[in-house]
Protein backbone atom coordinates (compact mmCIF):
# COMPACT_ATOMS: atom_id res chain seq x y z
CA UNK A 1 0.00 0.00 0.00
CA UNK A 2 1.23 3.48 -0.40
CA UNK A 3 0.97 6.35 1.77
CA UNK A 4 -0.19 10.04 1.28
CA UNK A 5 0.54 13.22 2.65
CA UNK A 6 -2.67 15.21 3.27
CA UNK A 7 -2.26 19.25 3.39
CA UNK A 8 -4.76 21.80 4.67
CA UNK A 9 -4.35 24.56 2.51
CA UNK A 10 -5.33 28.33 3.93
CA UNK A 11 -3.23 29.14 6.87
CA UNK A 12 -1.08 26.14 6.20
CA UNK A 13 0.05 26.44 2.47
CA UNK A 14 -0.80 30.14 1.80
CA UNK A 15 -1.50 32.74 4.10
CA UNK A 16 -4.86 33.89 2.91
CA UNK A 17 -8.01 32.70 3.67
CA UNK A 18 -11.64 31.86 2.46
CA UNK A 19 -12.45 35.89 3.70
CA UNK A 20 -9.48 37.40 0.97
CA UNK A 21 -11.03 35.44 -1.55
CA UNK A 22 -14.53 36.62 -0.90
CA UNK A 23 -13.12 40.31 -0.97
CA UNK A 24 -11.44 39.87 -3.69
CA UNK A 25 -14.67 38.82 -5.49
CA UNK A 26 -16.87 41.22 -3.83
CA UNK A 27 -14.32 44.38 -5.21
CA UNK A 28 -14.92 43.15 -9.01
CA UNK A 29 -18.40 43.28 -9.46
CA UNK A 30 -19.15 44.27 -13.14
CA UNK A 31 -20.23 47.95 -12.09
CA UNK A 32 -18.19 50.31 -10.10
CA UNK A 33 -21.49 50.94 -7.43
CA UNK A 34 -22.14 46.75 -6.82
CA UNK A 35 -18.62 46.84 -6.04
CA UNK A 36 -18.23 49.73 -3.63
CA UNK A 37 -21.88 47.90 -2.06
CA UNK A 38 -20.54 44.56 -2.30
CA UNK A 39 -17.35 45.13 -1.14
CA UNK A 40 -18.94 47.34 2.19
CA UNK A 41 -21.05 44.29 3.31
CA UNK A 42 -18.30 42.34 3.32
CA UNK A 43 -16.06 44.08 5.08
CA UNK A 44 -18.72 44.93 7.71
CA UNK A 45 -19.28 41.17 8.38
CA UNK A 46 -15.28 40.22 8.91
CA UNK A 47 -16.28 40.73 12.88
CA UNK A 48 -18.86 38.06 12.67
CA UNK A 49 -16.94 35.83 10.29
CA UNK A 50 -14.17 35.92 12.89
CA UNK A 51 -16.53 34.97 15.74
CA UNK A 52 -18.61 31.77 13.58
CA UNK A 53 -15.14 30.61 12.71
CA UNK A 54 -14.35 30.61 15.95
CA UNK A 55 -17.16 29.25 17.23
CA UNK A 56 -17.65 26.87 14.53
CA UNK A 57 -16.46 26.28 10.88
CA UNK A 58 -19.76 24.86 9.43
CA UNK A 59 -21.43 27.29 10.65
CA UNK A 60 -18.59 29.60 9.42
CA UNK A 61 -19.16 28.30 5.79
CA UNK A 62 -22.75 28.60 5.73
CA UNK A 63 -22.28 32.75 6.69
CA UNK A 64 -19.51 33.31 4.12
CA UNK A 65 -20.74 31.19 1.28
CA UNK A 66 -24.19 33.14 0.88
CA UNK A 67 -22.41 36.10 -0.11
CA UNK A 68 -21.59 34.67 -3.07
CA UNK A 69 -25.59 33.95 -4.03
CA UNK A 70 -26.39 35.80 -7.16
CA UNK A 71 -23.13 35.97 -8.85
CA UNK A 72 -22.64 34.38 -12.14
CA UNK A 73 -20.52 31.03 -12.58
CA UNK A 74 -18.74 32.08 -15.79
CA UNK A 75 -17.80 35.34 -14.26
CA UNK A 76 -16.37 33.49 -10.80
CA UNK A 77 -14.39 31.36 -13.26
CA UNK A 78 -12.95 34.59 -15.37
CA UNK A 79 -11.90 35.93 -11.96
CA UNK A 80 -10.25 32.64 -10.49
CA UNK A 81 -7.70 33.42 -13.02
CA UNK A 82 -6.38 36.82 -11.81
CA UNK A 83 -7.29 35.48 -7.95
CA UNK A 84 -4.83 33.27 -8.69
CA UNK A 85 -1.95 35.66 -10.03
CA UNK A 86 -2.92 38.81 -7.74
CA UNK A 87 -3.96 36.35 -4.60
CA UNK A 88 -3.14 33.15 -4.02
CA UNK A 89 0.25 32.46 -5.73
CA UNK A 90 2.23 35.80 -4.10
CA UNK A 91 0.88 34.17 -0.86
CA UNK A 92 2.06 31.02 -0.61
CA UNK A 93 4.54 29.93 2.73
CA UNK A 94 8.18 30.65 1.18
CA UNK A 95 8.75 26.80 3.09
CA UNK A 96 5.74 25.41 1.64
CA UNK A 97 7.03 24.55 -1.83
CA UNK A 98 10.08 22.75 0.11
CA UNK A 99 7.86 20.48 2.04
CA UNK A 100 5.83 19.46 -0.93
CA UNK A 101 9.40 18.84 -2.80
CA UNK A 102 10.27 16.45 0.58
CA UNK A 103 7.35 14.78 0.93
CA UNK A 104 7.15 14.18 -2.83
CA UNK A 105 10.86 12.71 -2.31
CA UNK A 106 9.84 10.11 0.42
CA UNK A 107 7.07 8.50 -2.36
CA UNK A 108 4.17 10.48 -0.72
CA UNK A 109 1.62 11.13 -3.12
CA UNK A 110 0.53 14.53 -2.17
CA UNK A 111 -2.98 15.83 -1.62
CA UNK A 112 -4.73 18.88 -0.69
CA UNK A 113 -8.49 19.21 1.72
CA UNK A 114 -9.36 22.52 1.75
CA UNK A 115 -12.49 24.08 2.72
CA UNK A 116 -11.92 26.87 -0.24
CA UNK A 117 -14.09 26.45 -3.19
CA UNK A 118 -12.74 24.86 -6.16
CA UNK A 119 -13.16 27.26 -8.89
CA UNK A 120 -10.73 29.32 -6.76
CA UNK A 121 -7.95 26.76 -6.17
CA UNK A 122 -7.80 24.58 -9.34
CA UNK A 123 -5.12 26.62 -11.07
CA UNK A 124 -2.94 26.80 -7.82
CA UNK A 125 -3.21 23.05 -7.40
CA UNK A 126 -1.89 22.66 -11.15
CA UNK A 127 1.08 24.78 -9.60
CA UNK A 128 1.89 23.21 -6.50
CA UNK A 129 1.91 19.83 -8.24
CA UNK A 130 0.03 18.40 -6.05
CA UNK A 131 -1.70 14.47 -7.22
CA UNK A 132 -5.19 14.97 -5.92
CA UNK A 133 -7.28 17.68 -4.22
CA UNK A 134 -10.49 17.79 -3.20
CA UNK A 135 -11.85 21.26 -2.36
CA UNK A 136 -16.12 22.60 -1.45
CA UNK A 137 -18.43 23.45 -4.34
CA UNK A 138 -20.56 25.92 -5.00
CA UNK A 139 -24.32 25.33 -5.87
CA UNK A 140 -25.34 27.09 -9.37
CA UNK A 141 -28.78 27.04 -10.90
CA UNK A 142 -28.96 28.64 -13.73
CA UNK A 143 -25.77 29.73 -13.95
CA UNK A 144 -26.00 31.94 -10.84
CA UNK A 145 -24.85 30.84 -7.26
CA UNK A 146 -27.24 30.07 -4.60
CA UNK A 147 -25.41 30.86 -1.67
CA UNK A 148 -25.12 27.22 -0.67
CA UNK A 149 -22.51 24.74 -0.65
CA UNK A 150 -23.09 21.14 -2.38
CA UNK A 151 -22.55 18.15 0.11
CA UNK A 152 -19.81 17.15 0.87
CA UNK A 153 -18.96 20.45 2.93
CA UNK A 154 -15.53 19.98 4.08
CA UNK A 155 -14.97 21.27 7.45
CA UNK A 156 -13.60 19.78 10.59
CA UNK A 157 -14.70 16.13 10.69
CA UNK A 158 -15.85 16.09 7.37
CA UNK A 159 -12.08 16.32 5.79
CA UNK A 160 -11.29 13.27 8.06
CA UNK A 161 -14.52 11.34 6.55
CA UNK A 162 -13.38 12.17 3.03
CA UNK A 163 -9.90 11.16 4.25
CA UNK A 164 -10.47 7.90 5.20
CA UNK A 165 -12.83 7.24 2.17
CA UNK A 166 -10.30 8.61 0.01
CA UNK A 167 -7.38 6.14 1.80
CA UNK A 168 -9.90 2.91 0.99
CA UNK A 169 -10.53 4.21 -2.69
CA UNK A 170 -6.86 4.03 -3.38
CA UNK A 171 -5.53 1.80 -1.36
CA UNK A 172 -3.78 4.41 0.58
CA UNK A 173 -2.07 3.23 4.47
CA UNK A 174 -2.64 6.23 6.97
CA UNK A 175 -1.09 4.59 9.90
CA UNK A 176 2.26 5.57 7.01
CA UNK A 177 0.27 8.64 6.13
CA UNK A 178 0.91 12.59 7.22
CA UNK A 179 -1.19 15.25 7.79
CA UNK A 180 -0.29 19.03 7.80
CA UNK A 181 -3.11 21.66 9.17
CA UNK A 182 -2.44 25.16 10.87
CA UNK A 183 -5.97 25.08 12.98
CA UNK A 184 -7.53 23.27 15.89
CA UNK A 185 -10.69 22.71 14.01
CA UNK A 186 -8.88 20.65 11.69
CA UNK A 187 -7.83 18.12 14.91
CA UNK A 188 -10.19 15.10 13.39
CA UNK A 189 -7.62 15.58 10.14
CA UNK A 190 -4.96 15.00 11.92
CA UNK A 191 -6.22 11.99 13.98
CA UNK A 192 -6.87 9.71 11.40
CA UNK A 193 -2.88 9.58 10.05
CA UNK A 194 0.19 7.77 11.70
CA UNK A 195 2.36 10.98 11.49
CA UNK A 196 0.13 14.33 12.40
CA UNK A 197 2.05 17.78 11.92
CA UNK A 198 1.11 20.94 12.58
CA UNK A 199 2.08 24.36 10.37
CA UNK A 200 2.08 27.67 11.48
CA UNK A 201 -0.33 26.55 14.26
CA UNK A 202 -3.04 28.28 16.27
CA UNK A 203 -2.87 28.65 20.11
CA UNK A 204 -4.60 25.50 21.09
CA UNK A 205 -3.44 23.78 18.24
CA UNK A 206 0.17 24.76 19.49
CA UNK A 207 -0.48 23.49 23.03
CA UNK A 208 -2.01 20.11 21.71
CA UNK A 209 0.88 19.53 19.35
CA UNK A 210 3.08 19.82 22.57
CA UNK A 211 1.20 17.84 24.76
CA UNK A 212 1.33 14.64 21.99
CA UNK A 213 4.93 15.30 20.56
CA UNK A 214 4.09 16.53 17.25
CA UNK A 215 5.74 17.80 14.87
CA UNK A 216 5.51 21.67 14.68
CA UNK A 217 6.50 23.79 11.40
CA UNK A 218 7.08 26.84 10.30
CA UNK A 219 6.62 27.65 6.96
CA UNK A 220 6.75 31.41 7.01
Amino acid sequence: MVAAAFYDLEGTLISTNLVHALYFFSKNQQGLWQSVVKTANTIFNVPAFFVADQYNRRVFNDMLFKHYKGESEDRLRYLSEEIFEDVLKPNIFPGAPELLAKSRSLGLRQVIVTGAVDIMVRKLMDYLKVDDYVANRLEFVNGRATGRLLPPILASATKASWIRTYAEREAINLNDSYAYTDSMSDLPMLSVVGHPAVVNPDRRLRVTALHHDWPILDLK
